[in-house]
């Protein structure tokens, strides 16, 4: 189903971006490198609950990685990461194996790790194995009870509805 592009739709998109972008550079200092710990990814589970966030996080990770002191990796390798992440994120039905995507596709972020900082093989798994640490620790561990305590509110359930009326 193709979504209607809204105003609504635009100023909630520029606003994720926004906030996304904001909170990464605000924690710049454990947002980018080899151990690198993005407290903005908290706002990942958010596409959980509608698809319709996506590509709001997505445009604050490209606009978040023009800053990263990995240049073109981060913009590609990092942009790519999330957008993959939030698709299957958004196609699972239990919020904490949806929480796990970004984790999952650490890998990703392993490989460019591997290609900014070299390393190899050993490298590239303890990079992968890193970024998956701090992903399941900020999307799982924080995001979920977060989002658990959320959803209790029905101001947040009427604005994440992904069926929105």
């Amino acid at each position: 189903m193709k979504r209607k592009v809204t105003t609504r739709w635009i100023a909630t998109t520029a606003v994720l971006a926004a906030i996304y972008y904001a909170l990464t550079v605000v924690f710049s200092p454990i947002s980018y490198g080899p151990i690198q710990f993005r407290v903005s990814e908290v706002l990942n589970l958010l596409a959980f609950f509608n698809p319709g966030f996506a590509p709001g996080i997505v445009i604050g990770v490209f606009l978040s990685n023009l800053t990263s002191p990995l240049g073109v990796y981060d913009l590609f390798f990092g942009t790519f990461h999330t957008a993959i992440s939030l698709y299957f994120m958004s196609k699972v039905h239990k919020k904490w194996v949806a929480s796990l995507m970004p984790a999952l596709f650490s890998w990703i972020i392993g490989f460019e790790l591997v290609l900014a900082f070299g390393g190899g093989l050993p490298g590239f798994l303890t990079m992968s194995l890193s970024v998956a640490a701090s992903e399941v620790i900020i999307c799982t561990l924080i995001s979920v009870p977060l989002y658990d305590a959320l959803e209790k509110n029905p101001g947040f359930r009427s604005i994440v509805n992904k069926n929105p009326q």
